[in-house]
Formats: C-alpha cells, structure tokens, sequence
C-alpha cells in the first residue's frame, strides 16, 4: 500500500468540486483549518476522480447541510430508485412512482412537480446532467454504476455554482483506477424484476478506463407499469503529468415504461394494482433514447487548482400522455473553476472562482394520442434557454478553530419559445424573457474538538420558471410567472464520539413567489403559479450508532449491532395568504422516518429489520380539506459477503400494507380527486455479484 502526503490545495484539485458532510461513513471530522492531510490509497491519485476517501477530506469546509452517501449504502439493497440511494439521507424526500421514475424533494423544492423534476440541480462527476431550463429526468440515472454521491442541500451547493432552494446532487462514477476488472451482478424478484450489471476497469501509468452497462425488466406491481431499461456509460482518463488530467464521460439510455396513472384516494387503498382506466385505454407511456459526452481537465499550479469542463446531450422523448409528445431535447454548455489557497493575513485562506454556461434547445411536437400512437399534429414549438452563471466563495481561517465563508452567485437566465404550429390557430403563444438575481451567502464553521463541528449560515436561492411551468395557452404567460426568490438561515452540527454518529440541521426558509403547479384531471401540471408568501421550516437528524459489539464473538475482529437512523420533520405553510390564510401546503409528509437495525458477523453476514413510518397523513390540497393515510412499512434485509462474492436479500413491505406513496396537489380536492399514487406491496428481491 502506497501512502501519498497530499497538501489540501493537492486534496481540493482530488476532490475537484466536492464539500461534503458525513453520512453513513462514521469517521470523525478533522479540523476546519487547511491543514496537511495524508491519503492513503492502492492507486495512484486521480485528479479528476476522486475516491470516496479523497473526497471526504473537504467535508469540513462547509458550514451547511451536505452528505456524501457511499455506495455501500445502496449496493446491498435492490438499488433501482433514486430513494435506494438517497433514502437514509435527512432533508431529502424521495418517492417512487412507477418504474424507475420518482418525486423528489429537498427542503420542499419543487414540492408540486409530479413529473420531471425542479429544483434540484443535478450532475453526474460535478458536471450538470439537468436541462438547460432547470428541469432534469431521473431516467438518466443508474444506482449500480456510482462510486459514492454527494447531496448538496440549499445554498450548500455555492461550490458547484447552483443557487437553488433544493440545492444540488452529484453522482460519481468509479474510474479505472478504483474499480476493479470485473464486476457483474445478477438480481431477481418479485413482480418479474430482473437484472444484469456488468463493469470493468484498468488502469496504467498515464491512462485508466471504466465502463458499466445494466438492463432491466419488470412486469410492474401495478397494471400498465411494465417497463425494460438499457443503460451503458464510461469514462477514460489520461494523466499529462502529475499536475495535469483530463477525463472524457459518455452515457447512453434506452428506456421503454408504461405509466399506471394516478387514481382517487379510494381506489389507491382498496385496489392499488389497478392503474388508472384513461391510461392503460390511451396506452400511456415514458419512452427515452439519449447520450451524453461530457469532458473535465483538472490543472494543478503552485496554490492554484484550475478546473474545466464541457458537456453535450441529447434524446428524444416518445410520451403518449393526454397528447402524445414527440419531444428532441439538445442541452450543452461549458465550465470553469479556480481554487486558490494563498494565505491571506497570515491565515489559511481558500477562495473558488466558477464561471458556467449552458443552453438548450427542445423541439417540441404535440399530436393526438391514438391509442399510444401519433394522431393529428397539435402543435410544434421551439424552445430555448440560455444561462450564465458565475458564482465566488472565499473561506477565511479567523482562528485554527473557527473559519468565516463568504459566497456570491450572479445567474442571468433567458428562455425564450417560438410558436411554428398551433393547430391551424395563429401562432401567437411566441415569447422571450430575462432573469437576473444575485444570490449572497454568509457562513461560519466552528470546530469544537477534533471530532464535533457547528455550523451556521444565511443565503438567497432564486429560480426562474422551467418550461414545464408555463403552459402558453396565453401570449404572455412567460410574464405571467415570476421568478421564485428565497431566504433561508440554517444551523447545525455534526461530529462523532465513540459509536455515535450525528448530523443535525435546522433551517428556516421564507419563499416569494414560489412556484407551485395545480394538476388537471390527467394529472399534468395544467396551471403553475406564484403563491405570495410562503416558509419552509424543518429539522434533518442523521444518527449511526454501534449500539453493541461483542455479541456472540468477542475475540479479534467482534461483531456488531448497527443502527441508522434518518428522521425528518417538514413544516411548510403559506405566511398570512389573501385565500390560504395559514394553511400547509400540501404535497409532503409532516414527519418522515427510517431507520434499520442490523447485526454484522465479522465473517461478512449480515441480516437486521427496517421500518419506514409516516405517523401523520398529509394534504393534498391547498384548502387543506382531503389528506392521505398515515403508515408504517416493515422490511428486513440479510446478506452474505466474503471475498470477491457477495449475496443480499431485500424484502419490503412484510406486512403487505396499502398506502399511498406520493401524490399530486391541487386547489381543492374531493373524495374523487385522482391525485393520489398507491406504494408497491409485499416485495422480495434478491441478487449476488461477484468482484475481483
């Protein structure tokens, strides 16, 4: 094992665009001062891909909610979803719709969105994977092809640029210098879900490569849910020198999935397999074909970290929905970052520069769906957005102990629709419109021992409208809605002593003009507005605890009685409104809990109880007048790993309870209001890899 002392700008140029806090990882934090770090590791360092290990060395240096999520967490699990990966992780509410689609939420962001996703900025490898619009799909997604991911909450995400109230998540691959030569992974279960994974790596002096492809099939807990995916990415690193890398991503997809479609409240608890009568009789569907390259060059110089990147996607969406969307979306765009640790005052002093932009185009043709094929043309329209983005953050060590952090975003934002077909009507829903915002953020880091920090900050986040939002039925609907603009003041701490991890965070948001989108009888987002005022409040609490060792082996290696734990409590309500008054806003769970209780044998087996509980059922409607169900989900995981082998069991659901898993809102609902999405029943799946 080779052991390489890595000074932390050499850390930050490994880490490349990571601060992170500690998840599931139960090591101790290091002090906030920019102090040597020492790394060790089986490979020589990447600059461009940075471990696991490597990138943690910087979660200190943010005063704010963030986590980095090892694959390990998700790896032993059936891993399909975005909540396989994100579901122990506070703050953050991720549900599952149909197939590999899901609702997800941070902090409320984005709360009414059913479908695609706002808010959030995405990026796989720290380059940006969202439409250039702000909007993003999760079908761009695979668990089984990530080393570890990285959640950035509110203006946490400063590093990355994003000024979002949701913040942004980062997904990152393996490169050939951590992964092994081959992997593959079968698994199986109910349902008729099945999948295979394979991946390779390899790696020389100058040159590394990985590569990773999965498919998979499932019949669908619900009628008209089948669905089959195929995805396959890489990247391949060329190291010019010790102090010069750059990297080169590609991504393809192919996905073919049905939509079972929301139903009443009634029907999502008595009948949760039916899928709703329009969908399965217009053949609803979500079908995807895209690729992606992306390009990212890290330079090292003196106290400098110079970084650069550029990316260009494509895919073609075929969506018979209420109409049948043939949509081809085009995004690209390009970045640059600089990281420099020159001493200021003869203190330790980080600063980070970043420049992006990025623009897309979507070619949009609507026609009548006939039975889930093409009918008459609707409309044809051309879609465009254009954004600049240059966003500075400075770190200053006042003492070793207690660091001040400074941050600014500048965001000019364009999006602009040409109206070429409108079903023999004039062509006047035509229109452009600029934002500009400025988003300041003012944070402080205090270390109060080696192993327990606090923190505190207060920041701007501000969104334009995505073009999902806007439904042109009028020519002036792009100056309809106003941009959402928010302030948000968070305090926490994290830390580690003896067999108890924490990370806590309480925060307190007041929103203007945030966007929220009414859903018609199809369940499309047929009316965004503005609410006036609105706050966003809550707490995030993450507990791993070793609650005994020693149990049946107490010599050498012992084993262990694991806890994990991820609660969440959401209080999000209207400020004084003219018609809601002090209602909540409806969409999400008051209290959210998880936790998993597991015993590890040092021989590699493992089995131990899970339980997802939502005591309190929740609204579905601004007048607050019709709610969901309360529940709790009872599961149980076990598995065996030794040497290159491994096998997992996952159930869920023991107890076959019907609940509903996620819903769309409305103004005011009724008993017969199709807002609501059953959760999936009874399930086992189960899966082995082998590695080496």
């Amino acid at each position: 094992m080779s052991i390489f002392h890595i000074d932390a700008r050499a850390a930050l140029a490994l880490a490349a665009a990571t601060a992170l806090s500690p998840s599931r990882a139960q090591t101790p934090p290091q002090p906030a001062v920019l102090a040597p770090v020492v790394i060790k590791s089986n490979h020589n360092p990447s600059l461009t891909a940075p471990t696991a290990h490597q990138a943690k060395t910087l979660i200190e240096h943010t005063p704010g909610g963030v986590e980095l999520v090892p694959g390990t967490a998700w790896r032993e699990t059936q891993a399909t979803t975005i909540k396989d990966i994100l579901g122990y992780t506070p703050g953050v509410f991720a549900q599952p719709k149909w197939g590999e689609d899901t609702r997800l939420s941070i902090r409320g962001s984005g709360l009414s969105r059913y479908y695609h996703l706002r808010g959030i900025a995405l990026y796989q490898d720290g380059v940006p994977i969202n439409n250039a619009d702000g909007s993003a799909d999760f079908q761009w997604i695979d668990p089984t092809a990530y080393a570890y991911t990285e959640v950035y909450k509110g203006a946490n995400a400063l590093r990355y640029g994003a000024g979002t109230l949701g913040g942004a998540i980062n997904f990152v691959t393996p490169s050939g210098r951590t992964a092994s030569p081959f992997q593959g992974r079968l698994d199986a279960g109910s349902f008729g879900w099945r999948r295979a994974q394979l991946s390779s790596g390899f790696a020389d002096e100058s040159i590394d490569g990985f590569i990773t492809g999965s498919w998979q099939r499932q019949d669908g807990y619900r009628d008209h849910s089948a669905g089959d995916s195929l995805r396959v990415s890489g990247n391949l690193g060329w190291r010019l020198n010790g102090n010069a890398e750059t990297r080169f991503y590609v991504t393809g997809v192919r996905i073919r999935q049905e939509i079972p479609g929301s139903v009443s409240r009634e029907q999502a608890l008595d009948d949760p397999r039916r899928a709703a009568p329009q969908n399965e009789a217009n053949d609803w569907q979500r079908n995807i074909d895209g690729a992606r390259v992306a390009n990212r060059t890290v330079l090292v110089s003196g106290d400098s970290t110079y970084e650069f990147g550029a990316w260009l996607s494509q895919s073609h969406l075929h969506h018979p929905i209420y109409q049948y969307l043939d949509n081809v979306y085009t995004d690209y765009g390009a970045y640059t970052r600089l990281v420099n640790e020159t001493p200021l005052a003869g203190h330790d002093n980080r600063l980070t520069l970043g420049l992006t932009w990025s623009a897309g185009k979507v070619d949009a043709e609507n026609y009548v769906n006939a039975g889930g094929h093409h009918g008459a043309r609707l409309s044809h329209t051309n879609d465009r957005s254009d954004n600049w983005t240059l966003h500075g953050e400075n770190a200053f060590s006042i003492t070793p102990d207690v660091s001040l952090i400074t941050g600014l975003q500048y965001q000019h934002a364009q999006r602009k629709r040409a109206d070429l077909f409108n079903g023999g009507q004039p062509t006047t829903r035509s229109g452009d419109k600029s934002y500009d915002f400025f988003n300041p953020k003012l944070g402080v880091l205090w270390q109060v021992d080696p192993g327990w920090q606090v923190f505190g900050n207060i920041s701007r986040s501000a969104e334009p409208p995505t073009f999902g939002d806007m439904n042109f039925s009028t020519a002036n609907d792009l100056d309809r809605l106003q941009p959402q603009r928010a302030t948000t003041l968070e305090i926490g701490t994290r830390g580690q002593s003896g067999d108890l991890a924490w990370d806590l965070a309480l925060y307190h948001a007041r929103i203007r003009h945030e966007l929220q989108c009414i859903s018609s009888m199809w369940n499309i987002c047929d009316q965004t507005t503005n609410l006036d005022r609105t706050i966003h409040q809550g707490i995030e609490l993450g507990l791993q605890w070793t609650a005994l060792r020693g149990l049946l082996v107490t010599s050498g290696q012992t084993d262990s009685l694991d806890l994990n734990l991820s609660y969440t409590f959401n209080d999000f309500h209207y400020d004084d409104d003219s018609t809601w008054g002090d209602n909540e806003i409806p969409g999400v769970p008051r209290h959210f809990l998880r936790a998993e209780l597991l015993y590890r044998h040092p021989d590699g087996f493992y089995f131990g109880p899970n339980v997802e509980w939502v005591p309190q059922a929740y609204y579905v409607d601004n007048a607050n007048s019709v709610k969901t169900q309360s529940y709790a989900l009872l599961g149980l995981r076990a598995g065996w790993e030794t040497g290159p082998y491994s096998f997992y069991l996952d159930a869920r659901n023991l107890t076959d309870r019907r609940y509903i898993a996620s819903v769309s809102i409305t103004d005011q609902a009724n008993a017969g209001s199709t807002l609501f999405e059953p959760g999936t029943g009874r399930a086992v799946f189960a899966g082995v890899q082998l590695r080496y």
